[in-house]
């Protein structure tokens, strides 16, 4: 019982690690992607694309272990979730291809580059609104009969699932604009500046509603946020994020291109904290926890050989293709 115990919390951290490297190295492409059309066409579209074309790539791979992982090792959660999240899901898939093929087009097919400019833009949009809205419906609570999924087609379909979808396209298009500050020169820094600046304070604002709306959505919720004496450990989260949310704001008005990207990847740990706050430690909140959702302890440990063998091996080439082209890129290429 001990070992299922330990090997149930390690699959779990696995499963959080990769979806927190998926938002790390997508959330920035994605970013970069919803402001698109703000970027003159030509030269400052294609030094945008050249920004991310060197990593963009690989960045699914962590989306594939997040969704491979809670499929093995977490079955019943996945059966459940699902079906619940079907439409949004697709959604997602839809935006991932079709941003991924017009990236390839658009420099094959000069003569239609607008059109693919467009595609590309639609596709991160999408793909980001849908994965917002994904965890909304998550968190929102999902209904559960028996072993299954016990509710209806549109129940993902919520004013607070279509915040969270909002709020997260603001947070991908901020780490993009900062990106940008960190990786670029010329018109298109000083854009992206531009963005980054308006961006910031509307981060700001999302992550406020949204963790205003989250203790009312369950009691549980309420209880860890807003309760005595758990409320003194939960409120050093918001405190962190606004004093985050200062050295952000400072780091743009001072000029610096490194710190505010930083600082933007730590108000994402500090949303995901708070999202572990709420639901730990259940997998669906409110319903089947990570104990009850857990595959058995055999196949737990069979597939941990593996992920002890690849996480590292993905760790390592990530960050020899960071490595490789971490210099700035100007109208030329990297330099």
């Amino acid at each position: 019982m001990i070992a299922n115990l330990d090997l149930t919390m390690i699959w779990a951290g696995i499963i959080a690690f990769a979806v927190a490297m998926y938002v790390v190295m997508d959330g920035f492409d994605l970013g970069i992607g919803i402001l698109f059309p703000g970027f003159k066409v030509g030269g400052e579209r294609d030094m945008a694309m050249n920004a991310i074309a060197p990593v963009w790539d690989g960045n699914e791979t962590w989306l594939v272990l997040g969704g491979g992982g809670l499929m093995a090792a977490f079955p019943l959660a996945y059966a459940i979730v699902l079906p619940a999240l079907y439409a949004p899901l697709i959604a997602m898939l839809l935006g991932l291809v079709f941003r991924g093929v017009a990236f390839e087009f658009r420099w094959r097919h000069a003569g239609h580059r607008r059109l693919w400019d467009a595609a590309f833009c639609a596709g991160s949009v999408i793909a980001t609104f849908a994965q917002g809205v994904t965890l909304g419906a998550l968190l929102q609570g999902i209904t559960v009969s028996g072993r299954a999924y016990g509710g209806g087609w549109w129940d993902w379909l919520t004013p607070f699932s279509l915040l969270t979808g909002a709020s997260l396209l603001v947070g991908y298009a901020l780490l993009g604009a900062c990106w940008l500050l960190w990786k670029t020169e010329g018109a298109i820094h000083d854009d992206a500046r531009r963005f980054a600046r308006w961006l910031a304070p509307m981060l700001l604002i999302a992550i406020s509603l949204v963790s205003a709306a989250t203790p009312f959505l369950d009691g549980k919720y309420y209880q860890r946020w807003l309760a005595w004496p758990g409320v003194l450990a939960a409120a050093q989260v918001p405190l962190l994020v606004a004093i985050t949310a200062f050295l952000l704001i400072r780091a743009l008005a001072k000029g610096h291109e490194r710190a505010p990207f930083l600082l933007t990847l730590l108000l994402f740990g500090l949303s995901m904290m708070g999202l572990a706050i709420s639901i730990w430690p259940d997998v669906i909140p409110g319903r089947v926890s990570i104990w009850d959702a857990a595959a058995p302890e055999r196949s737990q440990s069979f597939m941990l050989v593996g992920a002890v063998v690849l996480v590292p091996i993905i760790l390592a080439y990530t960050a020899w293709a960071y490595w490789v082209f971490r210099g700035k890129i100007g109208e030329e290429g990297y330099h």
